[in-house]
């Protein structure tokens, strides 16, 4: 069926993204927004909107009965729940279901087991996919967590099996080390996922985390649009993504594609998702996770593709099959993305909310700034600190690197601090301009970088 109406279960950067691309569709939007939300520019650019309650998630984004119950009663035909908040959680997929209304989605039983990351790595391994080597072992106590660990060589990283986005995970030397850090994870694993169930994985030394996109329709086609690098990362959270990935062989790149596609046909997965793989020093690589909704650095596969993946979840949502073939499927150019964070990176990358007084996006050829900002805007502090996604495209990588280096230049959003210094000297480092660069890369730059220069780096 072809929806009249979508309600857009999320807000900022991407509520706006979604909104604009049903409108294009023809497609009449309805927005939620907290009390903190109400100037929100997802709430001024939907057809409709409606206050879901107070600021803080728990009481408003991620009241799941409340969002449906909306939606049912404005007589929406479906709901997309972007990335973040609801849009892996499977209850509230099937609370959609149960209502008649359409998830904009994966299927609940794709986002159980993509949330269930014990399962998934059993499931992915059985399918012939290289995973990294670990333990499946549901681990509740550092009793439990020793005796597993006892076979296994350092260093090795704990992590949630609810978990994902870094949350959870804890890095452990040696057995010295593996008590204090299993408290410490469960406590963040119960608290953020409410479950405090963890598994153990070898820790991989240096490596790059590269990640290929999925879409797959009702009638069980799957392809994939290319892979993207996300290596750049402070503490597991992803900061400047690019594609294609620079500095993989040609073998590496149509094996990870042929992985990722096999991983979505064994799970009947649906909808858009992306397939998560290490890739080691010896050019080797492991499964790592599904990510189950579209993701915040989609923009740069669109941009080298030339394709809506907004359009697209929504076209395979309706029943519509896949008008693409493999073998249509071909890059052009290069594309980079940088988040844009209200965080200063003088301060231990400490939220910097406040009021927008000057702002100015940049511009010209093969620029995109997806943002909910504008001048007046008032940052909550209640929220994840992501302004926006500044994307830049090129014929090629340096040119593309050229652009993103001018556009963060040019980038004006005041008096907050942002990550937009910070950014600027990882893209003027050698690694990163060679294209040769590991998840070590950020830290590495700030451990190298005194507190003075931090500061220099926001003046």
């Amino acid at each position: 069926m072809a929806f009249s109406k979508v309600l857009v279960a999320n807000r900022g950067e991407i509520a706006v993204r979604i909104i604009r691309s049903l409108k294009e569709c023809g497609v009449r939007t309805t927005a939620i927004y907290s009390e903190a939300d109400k100037d929100c520019l997802h709430v001024r650019l939907a057809d409709e909107a409606y206050p879901i309650g107070p600021p803080p998630a728990l009481k408003s984004y991620l009241q799941a009965g409340a969002i449906v119950e909306l939606a049912a009663r404005i007589q929406a035909q479906a709901v997309h729940p972007g990335y973040g908040f609801l849009a892996e959680n499977a209850q509230f997929a099937a609370l959609c279901q149960e209502a008649g209304l359409c998830f904009i989605g994966p299927t609940p039983d794709n986002l159980r087991l993509a949330g269930d990351k014990r399962r998934a790595r059993q499931v992915v391994e059985e399918a012939g996919v290289p995973v990294i080597p670990g333990s499946h072992r549901p681990l509740l106590s550092v009793a439990e967590a020793q005796e597993v660990c006892r076979s296994m060589s350092y260093p090795l990283l704990l992590k949630a099996s609810a978990g994902g986005g870094g949350r959870g995970m804890r890095a452990v030397a040696g057995p010295g080390d593996l008590a204090d850090e299993f408290v410490t994870a469960a406590a963040e694993a119960r608290a953020v996922f409410g479950d405090p169930t963890l598994y153990v994985e070898q820790r991989i030394n240096r490596p790059k985390h590269i990640e290929v996109q999925i879409l797959a329709d009702s009638q069980g086609r799957v392809v994939h649009l290319m892979e993207r690098n996300c290596s750049v990362q402070r503490r597991h959270q992803k900061l400047i993504e690019e594609a294609p990935a620079p500095g993989l062989t040609q073998a590496l790149r149509e094996s990870l594609h042929r992985a990722a596609v096999t991983i979505a046909k064994t799970v009947g997965y649906h909808n858009a998702g992306t397939i998560e793989f290490l890739v080691d020093q010896e050019q080797r690589f492991y499964f790592m996770e599904i990510n189950a909704r579209i993701q915040v650095e989609h923009p740069v596969t669109e941009m080298i593709l030339g394709l809506d993946l907004i359009k697209a979840q929504l076209a395979i949502a309706e029943g519509r099959e896949l008008g693409l073939r493999q073998e249509e499927i071909r890059a052009r150019g290069h594309a980079i993305e940088c988040r844009i964070n209200a965080e200063d990176p003088a301060l231990d990358f400490l939220p910097d909310p406040g009021r927008v007084e000057q702002y100015h996006a940049p511009g010209g050829f093969g620029v995109r700034f997806d943002t909910h900002l504008y001048q007046g805007y008032e940052v909550p502090i209640f929220y994840d600190p992501m302004l926006g996604k500044l994307i830049t495209w090129g014929a090629s990588r340096p040119e593309a690197l050229a652009r993103m280096q001018r556009c963060l230049d040019e980038l004006v959003v005041e008096p907050i601090k942002t990550t937009t210094p910070f950014h600027l000297q990882v893209i003027r480092r050698p690694e990163f301009i060679q294209g040769d660069y590991r998840l070590d890369l950020a830290e590495q730059l700030l451990q190298e970088m005194d507190s003075g220069s931090l500061e220099a780096m926001q003046a």
